[in-house]
């Protein structure tokens, strides 16, 4: 089976969140999303407990994390 595009992924997990997280999906400003093989090499000591947990299963995982938006001068 081919991957599904992080993209097709990302809109579900908002709504999931909506009442949760937020009051509605309309207020999350910026997105970032990564995908990884897990048959990938990963430095543990660097991710949070949560994820290494997904990791350490060797089953597919989501690791959500909510933050406030940067100033955009920061991405330039």
């Amino acid at each position: 089976m081919d991957p599904v595009d992080t993209d097709n992924i990302i809109k579900p997990i908002q709504d999931a969140l909506i009442g949760l997280v937020y009051e509605d999906d309309s207020l999350v400003t910026d997105v970032e999303d990564h995908r990884r093989s897990l048959s990938d090499t990963f430095d543990v000591a660097l991710c949070p407990s949560l994820l290494v947990r997904g990791i350490i299963s060797g089953s597919e995982c989501v690791y959500v994390r909510i933050n406030s938006a940067k100033a955009l001068e920061s991405y330039l």
